[in-house]
């Protein structure tokens, strides 16, 4: 992470396993989401899919990744494979769920470290207050916005067309 400059110096795991080089998003905009499977946010996944399908339809060039975590109150448990079941069945998920990681922490994945380094939370917190945490990360491949858990997926719309570069 010490020499870590964007978000593609970076490549977590996808649902398989394999390293997944984030440089792969190159030019890209990209949302960052930790995750969970039985959280009150997790209706939130279904206004994720609609961004994701609305906003990738218009405008090529933008993707969601989701980080299923279950350091927030046990609400990640599955494995894997069950997320991304849980995730296509329920609500028709598109867009890629990697590998399940923790966001805080000394075990904390490096992308995720990087991230709360680049952006802290409210009063400068460098940790993950919660699950459906989002990350807004520019073409550039730096940080451009981060939002709690509250802020509705559907609500960044504005903010990922100005990244795209679109004028509204």
């Amino acid at each position: 992470m010490a020499s870590a400059t964007t978000f593609y110096d970076f490549a977590p795991l996808d649902k398989t396993g394999k390293a997944q080089p984030l440089s792969n998003y190159k030019d890209q905009v990209v949302l960052v989401v930790n995750t969970a499977s039985k959280c009150g946010f997790t209706p939130q996944y279904a206004e994720l899919e609609t961004l994701y399908k609305s906003v990738s339809a218009e405008h090529p060039g933008f993707v969601i990744l989701g980080f299923p975590c279950n350091q927030f109150n046990h609400q990640e448990p599955g494995t894997d494979a069950e997320i991304q079941e849980f995730c296509q069945v329920n609500y028709g998920v598109t867009f890629p769920i990697m590998q399940k990681i923790e966001v805080n922490g000394d075990g904390a994945d490096p992308l995720y470290k990087w991230l709360t380094n680049e952006m802290p939370g409210i009063m400068g917190i460098k940790r993950v207050k919660w699950n459906f945490e989002k990350f807004l990360i520019g073409k550039d491949g730096k940080v451009r916005g981060r939002w709690s858990s509250v802020k509705k997926p559907t609500e960044l719309k504005g903010e990922i067309q100005a990244a795209l570069g679109v004028k509204p």
